[in-house]
């Protein structure tokens, strides 16, 4: 079990935990935020905890939807729920054989590196119960918000379940802040997103 120190930087899975799951989505018009995303974004970010967003999109590998939609979706996502301090997105297929396509834990990896944290320092937070072996597969914590289309062995699988996203929020706000944090990475993210690698 960890223990329960504010984490170092937030990380979400995006569809079904951030906003609406859509499959292949490469249209902006049809992203729509799950009720209370929003808000517990702008609580963490209140109190200085740098949030990132982990996904999978094997769709640009199969030829389903192309980078340039890919981002505009990802832009939408961020004019509605403001700016993510990292994203760190798999592009590949099942068997292209990589090590950042979610349950591996490259992604989070990659995250951690754009925030220059440690990922164990990391809290994972997805619908899915490959979200939680991502988060396990890096060192870092996860948090499981169900929804109806999450598997009850998934739920019974996870380290630690929440209601919803403010549930989330209200466990990250209420844990103490480790000394020294939130002073590592100053101004790392906001030079990441100028050279793109927040993006791939």
């Amino acid at each position: 079990m960890f223990d329960h120190h504010r984490p170092a930087a937030v990380l979400f899975d995006r569809d079904g935990t951030l906003i609406r799951d859509v499959t292949h989505n490469g249209d902006p018009a049809r992203v729509e935020p799950l009720p209370g995303a929003g808000a517990a974004l702008s609580r963490l970010r209140r109190a200085d905890v740098p949030v990132g967003v982990v996904i999978n999109q094997s769709a640009v590998a199969r030829g389903l939807l192309s980078p340039d939609e890919m981002d505009r979706v990802n832009s939408q996502v961020e004019a509605m729920l403001g700016p993510f301090d990292a994203w760190a997105i798999c592009v590949h297929a099942d068997g292209d054989g990589c090590t950042c396509r979610k349950p591996a834990p490259g992604l989070v990896i990659r995250a951690a590196a754009i925030l220059d944290v440690s990922p164990r320092e990391c809290l994972v937070v997805g619908e899915e119960g490959k979200d939680m072996e991502t988060a396990r597969a890096a060192g870092a914590r996860g948090i499981l918000v169900p929804t109806m289309l999450t598997r009850p062995e998934e739920i019974d699988a996870a380290d630690e379940v929440a209601t919803d996203l403010n549930d989330v929020a209200d466990r990250v706000l209420s844990e103490p802040v480790l000394a020294g944090a939130g002073i590592r990475g100053a101004g790392l993210a906001d030079w990441a997103r100028a050279v793109g690698w927040n993006r791939w």
